[in-house]
């Protein structure tokens, strides 16, 4: 999302001025994005907006099911809080991002607030076939690096679920899960998701 420098030929006045009042690409503060009030899912890396693309039915049906599924585990053994994006997590100063779905432990409650969470201790992500180096590369390393112990993967390219695990500073793979199979947390002890199910809701 890059705001001009300089002023279109075609542009009107009142556009050009709004954008003005807007930081460059590069210089947006954390509390200039926070302030952001939009319906758009936009995150915040190092002083760059990054406005993600409008989720599709198939991906929010995706994660809809899972959400429920891990909803209705943490709620039954009250073990914390579930969300499901738009909602911003705070990675490192500077830096925001809005996983598909995260939890937070009861007893990290602390690193929760209104406008965005500290961290996670599971986060979900369903992969975007137009950029899926964005969630299987990029985030992989920005969640460990933030130290959030388990992120799922979620590829409806192939069907699959990728439960990883933090060990130091990096992620190893606990299993990839495909079509037939159960997948499990290493986290959350006895949670567990039917993948079968779970990508038949997204072909409702």
């Amino acid at each position: 999302m890059a705001y001009p420098t300089t002023k279109p030929d075609d542009a009107t006045e009142l556009t050009w001025e709004i954008a003005q009042l807007f930081p460059a690409q590069g210089h947006w503060c954390e509390e200039e994005y926070l302030a952001l009030d939009t319906n758009h899912l936009i995150e915040l890396s190092h002083g760059q907006l990054e406005v993600l693309p409008m989720p599709t039915q198939s991906h929010q049906l995706l994660v809809i099911a899972l959400f429920e599924l891990l909803l209705n585990f943490v709620r039954e053994g009250q073990l914390g809080t579930v969300l499901l994006a738009p909602m911003r997590v705070q990675l490192s100063p500077g830096k925001f991002r809005e996983p598909d779905i995260l939890f937070m432990r009861a007893e990290h409650d602390d690193r929760r607030s209104d406008r965005f969470w500290e961290g996670a201790d599971l986060v979900m992500e369903i992969v975007c076939p137009d950029d899926p180096e964005r969630d299987k590369v990029t985030k992989r390393r920005e969640y460990a690096q933030a130290g959030i112990p388990e992120y799922w993967i979620v590829d409806p390219t192939n069907a699959s679920i990728t439960v990883l695990t933090l060990r130091g500073q990096e992620y190893a793979l606990h299993a990839e899960f495909v079509t037939g199979e159960t997948a499990s947390s290493v986290l959350l002890e006895g949670f567990r998701v039917d993948v079968s199910d779970v990508f038949s809701e997204a072909r409702r």
